[in-house]
């Protein structure tokens, strides 16, 4: 593995030439009081191209654990799939 610094501006900055590191963001949808499986099931169909069962599954999780992880991949998915969660006003929050 080489390290090289890099000038920018005051600041030395050490990277990894070798290895590219890939941090993967998660979406993480939260349980409220106002919206039914359906409507719940059919919005992460919607923003996660899932199956009906796998949706359901987290659905299910949300409701009984209070929480649950819908989507795992790059920071611009997870902000699309959180948007389009958020349309119906469901509560998310992305995590690194």
């Amino acid at each position: 593995m080489e390290i090289k610094r890099e000038e920018s501006g005051k600041y030395q900055e050490l990277v990894d030439t070798d290895q590219d590191v890939k941090l993967l963001s998660r979406v993480i949808l939260y349980n409220d009081d106002w919206h039914t499986f359906d409507e719940v099931i059919e919005q992460l169909m919607k923003a996660t191209r899932c199956s009906f069962e796998k949706a359901q599954g987290h659905a299910f999780e949300v409701h009984t654990k209070g929480q649950a992880m819908v989507f795992e991949g790059k920071m611009k998915d997870c902000l699309k799939v959180s948007s389009i969660l958020e349309e119906i006003a469901l509560r998310t929050k992305i995590v690194t």
